[in-house]
């Protein structure tokens, strides 16, 4: 099929055979440099009658196949997002549309390509602007009817440098294996450089399809943001109803031991008391730990809030005390009791929630105490609180040194 139009072009004199050696072609170049002057092909071979370049093929000399440049005027390049883009013909030389081997060049093949498969439209990175006036003259040579183009700008890292693995460019499985949902990252990559004029940034794909235009594309380039991503994603999930997002975080939790037959009542409640407080799986994953695994480290500005106190150790006693003698295990009645009694000790509540807080979860940020301790349960409470009273003992006579928290 490239021969076909090849030879069609070579016919009606929009086309030549180039004999000029890379020797030849090498010295051009070097007297170019010299001169301090942009290098393009001088035209040597464009005057050659047909029947002079069919003697030398006869005799077996190689050539390339030259597109006939117009040597005045400008290509102008109507692109749906740019405009019209003027390009001058002097800018260009007699290009190679086929090598000496009769190979076509990426030019001619693309035009040819997209002409036989009906392209329409034509988009792509702002980069290839550059070469769009080039496949313009062989389109317009041909008689073919031309797509319409539109080039996209580039997405630039937040330092606006080129976009690389270092700024968190990743592949869409790297992005999987991480536990963003699709839907996020679609509609994510959707608005980059693209706009509906609306102040509304979570999209679904059918709302995004009857939204887009092609006006709506900035012209300026994008800026490729990880935490926009993640907290994208985060309203994804929040969204998510319970069984899907038990779905989602399925795989790792069994994997980690977390979620069995005898405990999916316990994971549930578990997800849905701190789903709200993770952007994605992987995060939530990490919030649930202390709900599954012992708590081997407490959080070291923690420790030194509210375990380095003189009165720490006296009010996990009392936190230890109220939870041991709770009948009913439930939040309500644990924040009524927790009230009752920093009123009886004159204190703030705050005084008992933190370092019980610390040392139920070995995090200083959790969701709400009382729930998060309904979810643990009594055995648990207690267990934690009693290790925990154990770490303050240790802490007051031998000091932080030695000692495992974070």
């Amino acid at each position: 099929i490239y021969s076909h139009y090849l030879q069609e072009l070579l016919d009606s004199g929009q086309a030549y055979y180039c004999f000029c050696t890379p020797e030849e072609l090498q010295k051009e170049r070097e007297e170019a440099a010299q001169e301090k002057r942009d290098y393009k092909y001088g035209g040597r071979c464009r005057a050659l009658k047909p029947e002079e370049a069919s003697e030398m093929l006869q005799a077996g000399k190689p050539a390339v196949i030259r597109l006939k440049v117009p040597l005045d005027g400008n290509t102008i390049v109507p692109d749906l997002i740019r405009g019209d883009v003027s390009f001058s013909n002097a800018l260009f030389d007699d290009f190679i549309i086929a090598k000496s081997d009769g190979w076509p060049t990426y030019n001619f093949a693309v035009v040819v390509d997209d002409f036989s498969m009906q392209i329409s439209h034509v988009l792509r990175a702002e980069e290839h602007l550059s070469n769009t006036p080039r496949q313009l003259l062989i389109y317009r040579a041909l008689g073919f009817k031309e797509p319409s183009f539109a080039h996209l700008s580039m997405i630039l890292a937040p330092d606006r440098s080129k976009l690389s693995k270092r700024h968190g460019a990743i592949s869409v499985q790297e992005f999987k294996n991480q536990g963003y949902l699709p839907e996020a990252l679609v509609n994510y990559l959707a608005l980059l450089g693209w706009s509906t004029g609306k102040d509304i940034d979570i999209w679904n794909r059918e709302e995004m399809m009857r939204e887009f235009s092609l006006e709506h594309i900035s012209k300026s380039p994008a800026i490729y943001d990880l935490e926009k991503l993640a907290w994208m994603n985060g309203q994804y999930m929040m969204r998510l109803d319970i069984e899907n997002l038990m779905t989602l975080l399925a795989p790792q939790a069994r994997q980690r031991g977390w979620l069995n037959e005898d405990n999916s009542d316990y994971f549930q409640q578990a997800v849905e008391l701190v789903r709200n407080r993770a952007k994605t799986r992987d995060e939530l994953l990490d919030a649930l730990g202390y709900f599954f695994e012992e708590v081997k480290q407490y959080d070291e500005k923690g420790v030194k809030k509210h375990f380095g106190q003189q009165k720490a150790s006296t009010m996990l006693s009392e936190v230890l005390e109220i939870v041991s003698n709770m009948g009913s295990f439930s939040a309500t009645e644990l924040e009524e009791a927790f009230r009752q009694r920093a009123q009886e000790l004159e204190i703030k509540a705050a005084d008992l929630i933190h370092p019980t807080r610390l040392a139920l979860s070995g995090r200083t940020a959790t969701p709400g105490l009382f729930e998060l301790m309904e979810v643990l349960g009594q055995e648990k409470c207690i267990s934690r609180l009693e290790k925990a009273l154990v770490f303050i003992a240790q802490l007051t006579t031998h000091g932080p040194e030695g000692h495992n928290h974070r």
